[in-house]
């Protein structure tokens, strides 16, 4: 089953906990700490300590597994919010809901007969090992090759970034499968912390998303033979209809966040306590408000479109699908962060490039800057190109 298909079974949000509750919990927590996190460039253990008391953990697992039962657009809302406060945060939900998903729609039964109710209950939280030296973030292709023997599987992987996975729980991993002959055929590998040697090398010094503390690792263990995730060699379906949807919606609504939290912040210093320090009259400042509003109402509505179309769709991996799916992701990462840089071109030096503004565009600046790097936006116009000439048509969805 894929995540669409998943999504469209599960209860109406009316008839779960109300998740505004918990995703506000969670995003006071992430702002309480905000400061320091970025400034440190340490993990929130905080807010990830929230989000296992508040059930967002579990917030893609079915309820027959103790989850939340959440739908792709209880993910975007909780995504939005939590990235108002600290984008970090909620993209280290984001994409360990993005593993869950993987789990849900393609995990043998008993992998989620162990797994889903650990994770509903809060004690798992999944860090995703995709990168690899040579290839980056490339999802389709793998260099370290898995082995089988005795039914277990051996993994030893080096990635060189992995969100969170210093305090990860538990690593769905991608690996050249057993026997493999060409670098395509990947599988998707799901171990615990426990079944792993663990070493992390180097420091993370970013210029923004301090706090996710993506490090290098290098992951050695053995691993029964049922943790591997849908088919040996197989992991492209699942990366075409689970993984990058999700990650395109998801990270989506985080910048979202983040640059709508922004401007929130800059209006209500204009409206309050700042009031005298702008001239509200100036056209040129009226013009950059309307610039940065203008691109995050263009981003949301293409990301509740976007969102609709993947939870409507029979195959997502068609192309017209595919072309918008990257299509969000690309305006999201290029606008959410223009308008952020209205904002410092309108409030100017103090309030727009000072670290000790109330309205953190300093930050904000910095972390969105990463949006059009984290699956490089080139390459996904690379990956349109090719698109495009599939659908001369040109269907719009």
């Amino acid at each position: 089953m894929t995540a669409a298909a998943a999504a469209r079974t599960l209860p109406a949000a009316a008839e779960r906990p109300a998740l505004a509750e918990r995703a506000e919990a969670v995003a006071r927590v992430a702002e309480e700490h905000a400061a320091r996190t970025d400034r440190d460039a340490v993990f929130p253990v905080e807010a990830l300590a929230a989000m296992r008391e508040s059930g967002l953990l579990g917030l893609l697992v079915p309820v027959e597994y103790g989850g939340l039962g959440g739908t792709v657009g209880d993910l975007v809302d909780v995504s939005i919010r939590i990235g108002r406060a600290d984008m970090s945060t909620a993209m280290i939900l984001a994409m360990h809901c993005q593993q869950v998903a993987g789990i849900v729609g393609h995990a043998g039964p008993r992998l989620r007969d162990e797994l889903l109710p650990e994770i509903a209950a809060g004690r798992a939280y999944l860090a995703s090992v995709t990168t690899e030296t040579g290839k980056g973030g490339h999802l389709l292709s793998a260099e370290a090759q898995l082995a089988a023997e005795d039914g277990n599987l051996l993994i030893d992987r080096f990635a060189p970034i992995v969100t969170g996975g210093a305090h990860a729980d538990a690593f769905l991993i991608t690996l050249r499968s057993p026997g493999a002959t060409s670098p395509a055929q990947v599988s998707l590998v799901y171990a615990r912390r426990d079944q792993l040697d663990i070493a992390a090398t180097g420091d993370w010094q970013p210029l923004g998303m301090r706090a996710s503390h993506s490090i290098a690792l290098r992951l050695t263990g053995t691993v029964p033979g049922h943790q591997v995730v849908g088919e040996h060699g197989e992991f492209s379906r699942i990366a075409t209809r689970v993984f990058a949807p999700l990650a395109h919606i998801g990270w989506s609504a985080c910048w979202l966040g983040t640059a709508s939290g922004a401007l929130s912040r800059v209006l209500t210093l204009m409206r309050g306590a700042g009031r005298g320090r702008f001239e509200l009259g100036s056209e040129l400042l009226l013009s950059r408000l309307s610039s940065a509003r203008q691109r995050v109402d263009t981003v949301h509505a293409l990301l509740r479109h976007t969102e609709q179309v993947f939870g409507a769709a029979a195959d997502v991996s068609t192309p017209r699908v595919q072309l918008l799916l990257n299509a969000l992701k690309m305006t999201a990462a290029e606008q959410c962060h223009a308008a952020v840089n209205d904002l410092v071109d309108a409030v100017g030096l103090r309030h727009g490039y000072l670290r000790d503004s109330p309205t953190r565009l300093e930050a904000a600046l910095r972390d969105l800057r990463s949006a059009a790097l984290n699956y490089h936006n080139d390459r996904l116009h690379l990956a349109d190109g090719r698109l495009a000439l599939l659908d001369p048509e040109v269907h719009l969805v």
